[in-house]
Formats: structure tokens, C-alpha cells, sequence
């Protein structure tokens, strides 16, 4: 089973990159974020068209929103509105074999990385901690963890450690809250089971760059996780980095991971 995870940054407009994505790739189950549209126009015909007649939407209307598409039937699992807030921002989908996907969208944070002076990041802190304590409260299981978690953990998540500190996305303290996530159900992170911690890795690069892939400033914010039960399942993962450079595309690239299942 092929599993993609993909930050689209609008669906409806990006139908054509999505399926030159497809056409490279070819996955069983797309997890998307930021779909930028509600449920009623989500656009299904052209899923099916592309071969996903199977779809689970929370969507919303010019922001958030989170979908997985199927090859085959998908059933529901318990979406959470976290943080308290209808905010589109978690799915659940139960796969074959037992195994539970968690599609997640976590709020970028803003810009000041102060929970005191900006309710964007004390968002986002929240919503961090709440993943954890609900990961905390599951009992041992077969899960899978994808999406644009908007933390880069590594030091080889950007390309600028020193320099980034102090820049959201890879401050300690958010670094700190994603480690009580990973800790919750000792989650494997599947990219870097192939990929060698010490390795420079991307999933994002600001729009503001304006040339490809010019000085390389990127970072990893695009993950996928598995519990140990699915770590011997593993097969491969690939960061399709040549996506940034399509034409009318996203800020961030599609992550693939192949389990045996």
C-alpha cells in the first residue's frame, strides 16, 4: 500500500498537479490538508475520475480542510474537532489489516514564537499537546500518522539550524511538544527510517523563493509516522522534491511511504 500525505494549499485549483502527482506516484490512499473549500464543493467527480471514487472530506470554506482519498472503500474513523474548535484540521479513516490513519493539519503558529504575545502559536502549542494526549490515552495498536504537522524536529529539517531557532516551525519548544507526540505511542517516523538522520531533508519551500530550487532554503514540515507494530512493514519513502518546481503547485511537496500490507 502506497500512503501519500500532500499540503495541496487549494484543491480546486490544483486538480491538474494533483494528477501529474498521481501519474508519478500512482498511491492507494491520498491524505491531503489545506483544501481551502467546504464539503459541498469538494470536488468528487474529479477524484473518481482519477481514479479515487472513495473519499472522506472535512472540509472548510476558504481555509483548513483535510481529505483521504481511496482506490477502495474507506470506512470513518473518529475525527476530533481539536483544541475545541470546528476548524477542519484531523480524519480518521480505518484501512485493511486493522490499521488506523490519522490525517492532521497543525496550525502554522504565525510569526512571534510566544504563546504570550501571539494567540496563533499558543494555538498551535495546544493543539500539539492535545495530539499527544490523546495518542497518550489509545491503547497499543496498529496507526498511522501523516500531514503537514508544520514542524521541522531535526536539525537536518532546514536548512539552517542556527539560524532558525527562533523562526516557528523549528523552535525548541515546538520541537519539545512534537517529541511528547512521537513519545505517545513511540512512533516511528517512516521518512527518516530510510533517510539517514544527518541527511539534509525538505518538504517546503516558501513561495518567496522565486527561482528552483535557488539556494535550497526548505524545511521538513510534512511527515508520516507509524506505530512499531508497522515498522517491519515498511518498504520505502520518497519526497517527490520535483513537485515544488511544477508550475501552478503547492509550497509543499507530496511525501510518499510504502508499507506491505
Amino acid at each position: 500500500m502506497r500512503i501519500v500525505t500532500w499540503n495541496i494549499n487549494s484543491i480546486r485549483i490544483r486538480l491538474r498537479v494533483l494528477k501529474r502527482m498521481i501519474g508519478k506516484l500512482d498511491p492507494d490512499v491520498i491524505c491531503l490538508q489545506e483544501l481551502k473549500c467546504e464539503d459541498g464543493v469538494f470536488p468528487h467527480a474529479d477524484m473518481a475520475k482519477l481514479g479515487y471514487p472513495h473519499a472522506l472530506v472535512r472540509g472548510l470554506k476558504s481555509y483548513n480542510g483535510v481529505a483521504i482519498l481511496s482506490k477502495k472503500k474507506l470506512d470513518p474513523g473518529d475525527a476530533r474537532h481539536m483544541c475545541g474548535r470546528p476548524d477542519s484540521r484531523h480524519l480518521v479513516a480505518q484501512l485493511p489489516g486493522g490499521i488506523e490513519l490519522h490525517n492532521f493539519y497543525v496550525p502554522a503558529g504565525g510569526d512571534i514564537p510566544d504563546p504570550f504575545n501571539n494567540v496563533k502559536f499558543a494555538h498551535k502549542l495546544s493543539f500539539v499537546s492535545e495530539m499527544a494526549h490523546m495518542f497518550e490515552m489509545c491503547p497499543p495498536g496498529k496507526r498511522i500518522l501523516v500531514g503537514d504537522l508544520n514542524i521541522a524536529p531535526l536539525d537536518t529539517d532546514v536548512w539552517s539550524h542556527s539560524q532558525l531557532q527562533t523562526v516557528v516551525s523549528h523552535t525548541p519548544i515546538e520541537v519539545e511538544h512534537l517529541w511528547k507526540v512521537k513519545c505517545s505511542q513511540s512512533w516511528v517516523d517512516a521518512v527518516r527510517h530510510f533517510v539517514p538522520p544527518d541527511r539534509k531533508l525538505y518538504t517546503w519551500w516558501s513561495y518567496r523563493n522565486r527561482t528552483w530550487p535557488g539556494e535550497d532554503r526548505g524545511r521538513r514540515l510534512d511527515h508520516v509516522w507509524v506505530t512499531p507494530p508497522l515498522e517491519g512493514k515498511l518498504k520505502s519513502a520518497q519526497v517527490l522534491r520535483e513537485a515544488r518546481g511544477w508550475n501552478g503547485t503547492s509550497d509543499h511537496v507530496p511525501v510518499m511511504v510504502e508499507l506491505a500490507i
